[in-house]
């Protein structure tokens, strides 16, 4: 059998997004936007197996996510399995969740072992603390936020639109130059995402707040919807110079965008020390656990 994984393109989004609507999960790469803009990157593809979608790889080892969508889940499993088999090469899911494990669990029970990667571990939050920020465990947020205030009294929060996306776009420039990016291969690929996240920010149908400080833009926030109730944060950026920007321009898009989400996933810390402090230090409720799943050896 053949399965031929096709690239995701813009046009795809809507196939794609009724797919996903099945999918009952926090995790970050749930999303078109999230993988369309990071396919190129990592060589993902997608394809659609009786009535159910699956992402994989497109170079390299043969790994697949976890089928969704209306049909079928063990039948699709099958036939990767299959697929695999034919080609003699190990079979490998990968992005798995706890949940997803379970019900894997419950379809071949003792077959499979999974192996969960805490650098891609995505940080959950609960919307109203980020807000709010408070109790003792905020009181340093809650300063730097008044710092903020008392430094930048003529600051100003407004949601990214048609009107002010190139000044955004002109930020990110400035930010690259300022951080970097040229001589870093992750921190290159993280600045075109995020530069092509504002490109196709209305057609991709995107969330984003800017903070102005002196009427200039200083940083801007770009999230969207997974699942039922979580708001994802995709991207955030902010001058360092601006003391406090990163906490307000976190607390300020919660506040404008999270109304009606009772979770934030605030993504990975790819192992990254210092960003791992730093989304700790916002209290997350839960991780979502990812982890590779494999074939139990014999």
């Amino acid at each position: 059998m053949e399965i031929n994984l096709k690239r995701p393109e813009l046009e795809d989004r809507a196939q794609i997004n009724h797919y996903l609507s099945y999918a009952d999960t926090r995790s970050c790469e749930m999303t078109f936007a999230n993988t369309f803009m990071w396919s190129r990157h990592y060589h993902v593809g997608f394809t659609v197996l009786e009535d159910m979608l699956v992402f994989g790889n497109t170079t390299g080892s043969v790994s697949f996510t976890i089928p969704v969508g209306p049909g079928d889940i063990k039948q699709v499993l099958d036939l990767l399995m299959a697929y695999c088999e034919e080609r003699q090469v190990p079979f490998q899911l990968h992005n798995v969740t706890k949940d997803n494990f379970d019900r894997l669990e419950a379809l071949y029970p003792g077959e499979f072992t999974i192996s969960y990667e805490r650098d891609y571990a995505d940080y959950v939050y609960e919307t109203e603390k980020l807000i709010n920020l408070s109790g003792k465990k905020y009181h340093s947020k809650k300063n730097h936020i008044n710092k903020f205030k008392t430094l930048y009294p003529d600051w100003s929060y407004e949601p990214i639109t048609k009107d002010n996306l190139e000044e955004c776009f002109q930020m990110g420039l400035r930010w690259r130059e300022l951080n970097g990016c040229e001589e870093d291969e992750e921190k290159h690929a993280e600045i075109c995402v995020t530069l092509n996240y504002l490109r196709l920010f209305e057609e991709l149908e995107m969330r984003g707040g800017a903070l102005r400080v002196d009427g200039k833009i200083v940083a801007f926030t770009i999230g969207e919807p997974v699942g039922k109730d979580t708001l994802v944060v995709h991207i955030e950026k902010a001058f360092a110079d601006i003391q406090g920007a990163y906490t307000m321009i976190n607390q300020q898009f919660v506040e404008h965008e999270g109304a009606g989400f009772a979770y934030v996933n605030r993504e990975e810390d790819m192992g990254e020390e210092g960003l791992r402090k730093a989304k700790l230090s916002y209290k997350p409720v839960f991780l979502v656990e990812k982890g590779v799943v494999r074939k139990r050896s014999l």
